[in-house]
């Protein structure tokens, strides 16, 4: 019991940490902690790594939203959370005319958080909006990552084999899908002239 709760409280600082510094898999934490979960034949500890995972997310989330209200568009180019001014833009529009569901869907899409983060911060969207809505959104982003794990565990007998797989199927899935989104925004400008 002592080592379950001590692998929660890494997941939790792990993905916590990945939610301020966005260069770790945070998805692929939850993923494998939920195949190794799922090996040890108790539901209960796939709950607790959804509910270290939604946790996590949020206190780093709330984190990098409260550093980018105070520090402004200043702080986010210095830490380089800043890098596409124009999709930002696209972000703050979208973010203004529906404010809920943007941010509920910004956690599932690879790389859709940290725009509209920074969006939700420039724009200076509610602290109460912002931490109510954030809420579903980890604990969703939490339950599907979970649920990938379970899946990769289930299939293999050996718990590091579902780790491996869930892992390999987390970055498989975000790197088709940024590749998807680079091709189409490249398409988009040649279409248009």
């Amino acid at each position: 019991m002592i080592a379950t709760l001590g692998a929660l409280a890494w997941l939790f600082g792990v993905v916590a940490f990945g939610a301020i510094v966005p260069i770790v898999p945070t998805g692929a934490a939850v993923s494998g902690a939920a195949a190794l979960a799922f090996h040890e034949n108790h539901p209960a500890t796939i709950v607790f790594v959804i509910a270290a995972g939604a946790a996590g997310a949020y206190a780093g989330d709330l984190v990098m939203y409260a550093a980018c209200r105070l520090g402004g568009e200043q702080l986010a180019r210095r830490v380089r959370w800043l890098r596409d001014e124009e999709h930002l833009a696209s972000v703050k529009e979208r973010l203004q005319r529906s404010q809920v569901p943007v941010l509920l869907v910004s956690r599932l899409i690879p790389g859709g958080r940290v725009p509209v983060l920074l969006a939700a911060a420039f724009v200076g969207l509610a602290w109460r909006t912002f931490v109510v809505a954030n809420v579903p959104a980890c604990a969703l982003w939490a339950s599907v990552y979970a649920a990938i794990g379970v899946a990769g565990g289930s299939i293999f007998p050996e718990p590091w084999e579902g780790v491996v797989a869930a892992v390999l199927l987390i970055l498989i899935v975000n790197q088709s899908i940024s590749w998807w989104t680079k091709r189409r925004e490249s398409r988009t400008p040649a279409t248009e002239s």
